[in-house]
């Protein structure tokens, strides 16, 4: 087992980018994460990855990865999260199984049963909510597949704060009625799945819902801030993660 201090310090000076950039730095820090377990509501034992901050209680932030699954980078990403001090479950809902292949994620994402996908995020928010180390302030971050399912958690078992990354948005305005914090999305005006006529959809249903939101746009493709990926765009990633904890720490602070 890694110990997570001495490899933390190594890696501190590195922005986060770089260290999903590189497979073996993003691995060691995976390896610092935990593995926790629960029972759904619906009955599901499901696990995910949590990273603690070095001071606690702390708020909670839940992550929804990506079509690939809960891999190192998402682990990594909650790593860094709980260095800026929150208490951080990166959830699985691919049952440990991770894709190294489109064509495998694809299939992975087509094995999803809505039912049991939403279990599985709400059951993550109520634990957040309630877990002894937290302030009972719980935000929600999710990426491309993740980002429709942080939202349709957000929706399903309110929270104070929800980030979508260029995730399906557009759910009707009596479901985005139910949110209770704001929503930040990201997007890329070069995205030809998650593309401007869905988004414009989703303002125009939380206009009616009367929900706080902010959608900034990036000129830039789908999944543009993975840095493993082909559509990766570095100064737009940095300003959407920017973006993103400073949306945090507005809303989720003690």
């Amino acid at each position: 087992m890694i110990e997570r201090r001495s490899v933390l310090k190594g890696l501190a000076s590195l922005p986060l980018a770089a260290v999903l950039a590189d497979p073996r730095q993003a691995h060691a820090v995976a390896e610092t994460t935990s593995l926790v377990k629960i029972r759904t509501k619906g009955g599901q034992d499901v696990a995910g990855a949590l990273a603690k901050p070095a001071k606690l209680p702390a708020p909670v932030v839940v992550l929804v990865h990506e079509w690939w699954g809960l891999n190192d980078q998402i682990k990594a990403t909650a790593n860094e999260l709980a260095n800026q001090g929150y208490l951080v479950l990166a959830l699985d809902l691919f049952q440990g199984r991770v894709a190294a292949t489109p064509d495998e994620a694809r299939a992975l994402v087509q094995s999803v049963q809505p039912d049991a996908a939403l279990d599985t995020v709400t059951s993550w928010i109520e634990w957040a909510r309630n877990h002894q180390d937290g302030t009972r302030k719980v935000g929600v971050v999710g990426w491309c597949f993740g980002g429709g399912w942080a939202l349709n958690g957000s929706v399903a078992a309110p929270v104070n704060a929800t980030v979508v990354y260029y995730g399906k948005c557009d759910l009707p305005p009596e479901k985005l009625a139910r949110l209770m914090g704001p929503v930040l999305g990201h997007f890329g005006s070069r995205d030809t799945y998650i593309d401007k006529p869905m988004v414009d959809r989703f303002e125009t249903a939380m206009h009616r819902a009367g929900r706080p939101y902010k959608v900034y746009w990036y000129d830039a493709g789908h999944a543009f801030a993975n840095p493993t990926g082909d559509n990766f765009n570095k100064p737009d990633a940095q300003l959407a993660w920017t973006r993103t904890t400073e949306f945090l720490r507005a809303n989720l602070a003690k």
